[in-house]
């Protein structure tokens, strides 16, 4: 068995140990000494062996005993959960009446969240007199932070009651009517802040505190709407008159202020002041530029940068700017009304009198602005300009040349200028007309004033035609009855020297508005004006030349008389009545004066000479002859001196007319009549135009020729070459020859 072997193993381990102890002889002595040793070690070790047996042992009597009093209580439990089990069986029906409970303990919840705020609640009539107090004395931060509190409260109770129950709008009303004054409160001091808010451009110069307080409480408030909106994304209440968006109504405000102060600069209307829209646009230019400079300088520091301040309200303006030109715009403006709009709204208002103003810059770039009415509306105006004008401009040069007609028919004399020139206001007062539209149109843009150049002129074209007819007019009603007007002969001159003077003024306006590349589109209509003045001009002094031979007729009648030949004076009144209208033709301008000179100088000798061919005389015989050349060639000397005293200064060469006058008189004066053909052939190769029937009218006054001789004369005449003078003017193909044969009456 187990124990036998454990026996053996411990026997064999002694004798081991044993033969170990005694391997030398020495060692018996000590054999007692071994004995007590060993003896003491298996004492030693059996006291320990029963030691662990005896704690095994307790160790297992504790352990049953607790397995014993487990089983107890496993046995106790079992019968307490049939014991619940039978209890809550029973319990079921009476949990559902504790309902009142319930209630309990939500009033509960509500009161202790009432008592919190107990002190509030029960000051609530107090602090809104104090609050309604504070905004009456202007102290809007106190009144707003008392505001707050009272807000505080009730929302607050508001969120308990919703939070105990959200569907009991009875109780939340209640609250809502108990603090029903806090709402007018909070209205009361928006209203002082929307004061505070529209006068701010004032407010800020006399008292920026104020408007700074202002901004804390819109602050304020933005903030609490912030906190309130986050807490209704989280639980889903949000308290009555939440989000109060002061911030934005305060913008709202600030533009309708803007809006307002540009509209109300209108003071006047067309029918009290005819400048109302000048006065109007200035009021507005000063009042904005003044505005935006208080923006940038002072109400800029009283708002937080995130309000942006000043380029908001800069927004405003321009809006505000923008609706009132279009309302402007859309009015029934007449020409020049136009004019003060577009120049303001295309020039003033980005010039640095108003946006481009130094001290508004970098803030504002001018370049950046949109335009205050569209091209299309400006386009629409300008047209309608361009049509007001014209009909202007129509009416304007008709009335001008009324005016001026008056002035033709007056008994005094018209003004001189400071060269003593005879003129009337006309040209001046249609430059001047045309020079202020120009002005105008200038100050919109070039293309405008090239346009308003084009109609100015086109309209002069027009005018002058009618200019031409009236001075016709004036011509043949003169002739009706040459007494009338008093002062014909002097308005007739004024009429042409203001041809000069319009042919000047063209072309001054032309050089001041026109610029060089637009020169070719003008020529025609610019050449075709001054083909108009010329002709009114030519038309004018010859009238006047008529006016001298008229008065020059009956002694033109006179000349190769019998009368004549004994000694009238009637070349002498001629030279002495041409000398006198030259006086007043005096007061021509040069080119025309010098154009009438000449043409005085022509008509003088060719109703001369008509004279001679008229066959009044036939001289008798050589002492007649001779006696009627001599006085031709003196009267020709007479023409002579007189037109070059005319033509003083002109260094016009007009000899050679005079000199047709001595050629005839050679021919008359010829003594030797074999001599005539060759006289008369040098006559004619002078002046080729001399047809046979003058010749033969010479030869009758010549009064010694018979009809073969006249007829071999002008026959041979047919061959001779002519060697005119390269200057000379046809004069004898004006002169007709009286083919009747008329009974001669003269004695």
């Amino acid at each position: 068995s187990t124990m036998e072997e454990t026996d053996r193993e411990a026997v064999a381990t002694a004798v081991q140990r044993v033969a170990g102890m005694l391997q030398r002889p020495d060692q018996l002595d000590k054999v007692e000494q071994y004995r007590r040793r060993e003896a003491r070690k298996k004492a030693s070790v059996e006291a320990r062996l029963k030691a662990a047996i005896q704690s095994q042992l307790d160790g297992v009597r504790t352990g049953l005993s607790q397995l014993h009093n487990a089983l107890n209580d496993v046995k106790d439990i079992q019968q307490s959960l049939i014991d619940v089990n039978k209890d809550w069986r029973q319990s079921i029906n009476t949990i559902e009446n504790l309902k009142d409970v319930k209630d309990a303990v939500v009033q509960h919840s509500q009161l202790a969240a009432a008592v919190e705020n107990l002190k509030n609640i029960f000051s609530v009539p107090e602090i809104v007199r104090e609050t309604h107090d504070l905004i009456e004395r202007g102290e809007l931060l106190q009144a707003h932070r008392k505001l707050m509190d009272l807000e505080c409260s009730r929302d607050n109770l508001m969120y308990e009651q919703y939070r105990m129950d959200s569907k009991n709008t009875h109780d939340m009303n209640l609250i809502h009517t108990y603090f029903g004054d806090m709402q007018k409160l909070s209205e009361e001091l928006a209203k002082q802040l929307w004061m505070v808010v529209q006068r701010s451009l004032v407010t800020v110069r006399r008292d920026p505190t104020l408007l700074v307080s202002v901004v804390r409480i819109i602050e304020r408030e933005e903030k609490i709407d912030r906190r309130m909106l986050d807490r209704k994304k989280q639980t889903g209440f949000i308290p009555p008159g939440r989000p109060k968006k002061w911030k934005e109504k305060m913008f709202n405000i600030l533009e309708r202020t803007v809006s307002t102060r540009i509209e109300g600069t209108q003071a006047d209307t067309r029918e009290s002041d005819k400048m109302w829209l000048v006065r109007h646009l200035e009021i507005i230019r000063k009042y904005v530029l003044d505005d935006l400079l208080v923006a940038k300088t002072l109400l800029d520091q009283c708002f937080p940068p995130h309000y942006d301040i000043f380029n908001r309200l800069l927004n405003m303006y321009h809006q505000a700017l923008a609706t009132r030109m279009q309302e402007l715009a859309a009015e029934d403006l007449e020409a020049n009304e136009i004019v003060s709009l577009l120049t303001w709204v295309l020039n003033t208002y980005n010039s640095a009198e108003m946006m481009g103003n130094s001290e508004l810059s970098p803030e504002v770039d001018v370049s950046s602005l949109d335009p205050l009415i569209s091209q299309d509306v400006v386009d629409q105006l300008l047209s309608k300009y361009m049509s007001t004008l014209t009909s202007n401009i129509i009416g304007w040069l008709r009335k001008a040349l009324e005016t001026d007609k008056k002035d033709w028919i007056k008994e005094t004399e018209p003004e001189a200028d400071q060269d003593g020139y005879y003129q009337t206001t006309l040209p001046a007062i249609v430059f001047q007309m045309f020079e202020q539209n120009l002005q105008v149109a200038a100050q919109i843009n070039e293309d405008l004033k090239t346009k308003v150049l084009l109609l100015c002129l086109q309209q002069m074209n027009s005018f002058l035609t009618r200019y031409k007819d009236e001075a016709q007019l004036y011509k043949e009603d003169h002739l009706k009855n040459r007494q009338y007007p008093q002062c014909y002969v002097q308005y007739m001159i004024a009429v042409i020297n203001n041809c000069q003077t319009f042919k000047e003024s063209i072309i001054s306006l032309k050089r001041k508005y026109l610029k060089i590349e637009m020169e070719d589109t003008l020529s025609i209509s610019h050449a075709s004006m001054d083909a108009t003045l010329d002709i009114i001009a030519k038309e004018g002094c010859s009238s006047l030349l008529d006016e001298v031979f008229m008065d020059l007729e009956p002694h033109l009648n006179e000349l190769m008389t019998k009368k004549w030949l004994m000694g009238s004076n009637a070349v002498g009144t001629i030279c002495v009545t041409v000398e006198d209208y030259f006086n007043d033709f005096a007061k021509i301008k040069k080119p025309y004066k010098k154009t009438m000179t000449l043409e005085a100088h022509r008509r003088v000798v060719v109703e001369y000479i008509r004279a001679i061919m008229l066959k009044r005389i036939s001289f008798k015989n050589a002492e007649e002859r001779k006696e009627g050349a001599e006085r031709m060639i003196k009267e020709a000397e007479q023409f002579r001196f007189l037109f070059k005293k005319l033509a003083a200064g002109s260094g016009e060469d007009t000899e050679g007319l005079c000199d047709i006058i001595e050629a005839i008189a050679e021919v008359i004066k010829l003594t030797d009549p074999s001599l005539l053909y060759l006289e008369v052939s040098t006559l004619v190769s002078k002046y080729p135009d001399i047809r046979d029937d003058h010749i033969a009218a010479l030869l009758t006054v010549r009064g010694d020729a018979s009809r073969d001789m006249k007829q071999t004369i002008i026959e041979t005449l047919d061959q001779g070459p002519s060697q005119p003078n390269p200057n000379y003017v046809p004069i004898f193909k004006e002169i007709t020859v009286p083919t009747l044969t008329v009974p001669k009456l003269l004695k």
